[in-house]
C-alpha cells in the first residue's frame, strides 16, 4: 500500500494529479493518489472490477509499458459535501496509428477526504456508444 505524502487540498487537485500521472505513465505517482483502504475500486473500459492496490497497480503498470495516455476531460459534473466528492467526465482520448481514433470514455472518479488530503476511492470508466457526446446544457428546474 502506499504511503507517499498526499496533501491535495481538493478532489479537483487530486483529479489534475491523477491525469497527469496517466499522461507520464508514472506509477508511483498514480498509486500515491489513491486512499490507503483496500476496498478501493477501479473499473476500466471493457474490463473487470479491480479491488485493492495489488490488482489497481498491476492493471496500471500494463498500461503504462504502452507509455501515458493523454487524456483531455471535459463535462466536469460534481456532487460533494465535507468528506466526499463524486465527479463525473467525459474523457477525449486520441490514439494515434492507422487510422488515429477518437475515443470518449465516460468516467466516475469518487475521491475521499482523508488526513492524507483527497484520495481517489473509485476510478470507472466506459467506452462512450456512438459520437462524442454534445455539451450538455444545465437546467435546475428538470428532476429527470
Amino acid at each position: 500500500m502506499p504511503r507517499a505524502k498526499l496533501m491535495h487540498s481538493s478532489a479537483e487537485e487530486t483529479e489534475a494529479a491523477f491525469y497527469d500521472a496517466l499522461g507520464r505513465a508514472d506509477i508511483d505517482a498514480m498509486m500515491a493518489l489513491w486512499a490507503e483502504d483496500e476496498e478501493i475500486i477501479c473499473v476500466h473500459p471493457n474490463a473487470p472490477r479491480l479491488i485493492g492496490h495489488a490488482a489497481i497497480r498491476a492493471t496500471f503498470e500494463a498500461l503504462f509499458e504502452r507509455g501515458g495516455v493523454h487524456v483531455s476531460v471535459r463535462q466536469l459534473h460534481t456532487v460533494h459535501n465535507m468528506s466526499t466528492s463524486i465527479h463525473s467526465v467525459i474523457e477525449n482520448i486520441h490514439q494515434t496509428g492507422n487510422p488515429p481514433q477518437e475515443l470518449h470514455i465516460l468516467a466516475t472518479n469518487v475521491y475521499l477526504k482523508t488526513p492524507r488530503g483527497w484520495c481517489i476511492t473509485l476510478h470507472h470508466a466506459s467506452i462512450a456508444p456512438g459520437p462524442a457526446p454534445e455539451e450538455m446544457m444545465s437546467n435546475s428546474a428538470m428532476l429527470h
